[in-house]
């Protein structure tokens, strides 16, 4: 009993086994046949021609705009701020009045220092009478030596006396230069009360970028009061890699534009090239001065910068939609209008731009490129062009079959 069970399992697995092959033989047949069905039907496509035309050789770049000069506004001396005479957004001359401090503690200093130089000046003159009489004193003595009227003691006396008031003189003197270099100082503080703005060029104007104290508050030295930006002209910064890195020029042109404002583009001009690469990033700072007259553009603004590098004339031109890749190779599929198949050509390509890409190699390559469509394309696949009579006559039978049904 136990073999004539192994033998029916046995028996029954190799019925199944056949069954499953034959099964397995009929779908592979049945998917080859419909790839070949679908490889025999024409693919609809659209086409354009091959054309020589010129292409420029742009680079795109992102960035942001900085201000070409800024400054921070702070005082030179401690005190209260009483005025704030600009705010955000003001624009600043040269040398104008911006802040003013409490300068009642630095008023009287000047007058302090007015009153010890009152003083030092009627010490001054006191000495100066004094060593007058002391000289007029010791030519009365002299005379009288002379005469051999004075001892010689006397006449020592007299001249330790006027060398004694002309030392006093010279003292007063330099105290009255002191006092006066004290007042100048006094009122150099005095002046630090009134903060203005100044800068090196002697032209334009500048804009009030930050406030970052109020009136009322107590300052030290160089807290910082305002930010004062340069923001006509601005500075368009990028950072590029060395790929781009030796393909850029001093004087070169740019043209900047921010999705912010879309429908304005302004061009700048390349001002500064780093001469180095970072080791961190690989990348080179690159300044670009652009005009900003009527300030629509601002600092912190995130822009998109375009620069020509090079303009190829009369050079084979197909749009970028029609390259693609067939066994890791770029080409295009080219229309036989004839036989209406599609010929893949590989290709070599250089310049592109946003809709259209150069061919280099090969240099004769003409006729019509498939545009849409080439992704379901192979080498000798039949194609079918809008209009062409074997669409019309595919509608027209999906419209008998339409009716049949």
């Amino acid at each position: 009993m136990k073999k004539r069970k192994v033998i029916l399992i046995i028996s029954l697995s190799l019925i199944a086994a056949v069954i499953g092959w034959q099964v397995i033989q009929r779908i592979v047949r049945a998917s080859l046949g419909s790839d070949q069905e679908r490889r025999s039907m024409p693919i609809a496509v659209e086409v354009q021609e091959v054309k020589k035309d010129s292409i420029r050789d742009v680079g795109n770049f992102m960035g942001s705009l900085i201000p070409k000069s800024q400054f921070t506004v702070a005082p030179k001396i401690s005190g209260r701020l009483e005025k704030l005479l600009v705010n955000i957004g003001d624009r600043v001359e040269q040398d104008q009045l911006i802040a003013v401090l409490d300068d009642e503690e630095y008023s009287q200093q000047v007058r302090q220092a007015e009153a010890d130089l009152l003083v030092t000046e009627a010490n001054l003159e006191e000495s100066l009478s004094s060593w007058d009489m002391a000289k007029r004193e010791l030519e009365r003595v002299e005379e009288l030596h002379r005469r051999g009227i004075s001892a010689d003691s006397e006449l020592d006396a007299a001249k330790g006396a006027a060398a004694t008031q002309e030392a006093r003189y010279k003292v007063a003197q330099a105290q009255v230069v002191n006092r006066k270099a004290a007042l100048e100082s006094a009122k150099i503080r005095l002046s630090y009360t009134k903060i203005q703005a100044s800068w090196e060029e002697k032209t334009g104007y500048r804009v009030v970028g930050e406030r970052f104290v109020d009136e009322g508050a107590m300052l030290t030295p160089n807290s910082s009061i305002l930010s004062i930006l340069e923001i006509n002209p601005l500075l368009a910064v990028i950072h590029i890699t060395d790929k781009d890195y030796f393909r850029l020029e001093k004087g070169q042109k740019a043209v900047i534009s921010t999705d912010a404002v879309p429908d304005q583009a302004i061009t700048g001009e390349v001002m500064r090239i780093a001469p180095l690469l970072k080791e961190t990033s690989r990348e080179a700072r690159i300044e670009i001065e652009i005009p900003n007259q009527k300030e629509i553009f601002k600092p912190g603004m995130f822009v998109n910068v375009q620069i020509e590098f090079a303009v190829h004339e009369e050079v084979t031109v197909v749009p970028v939609s029609s390259v693609v890749k067939r066994m890791d190779k770029e080409g295009i599929f080219l229309a036989d209008m004839e036989n209406k198949t599609a010929i893949f050509v590989p290709v070599k390509t250089g310049v592109s731009s946003k809709d259209m890409v150069e061919i280099i190699e090969p240099a004769s390559v003409s006729g019509y490129v498939v545009t849409l469509g080439q992704h379901l394309l192979a080498h000798g696949s039949p194609i079918m062009l809008p209009g062409s009579p074997s669409e019309e006559e595919g509608k027209g039978d999906a419209l008998k079959s339409g009716e049949k049904r």
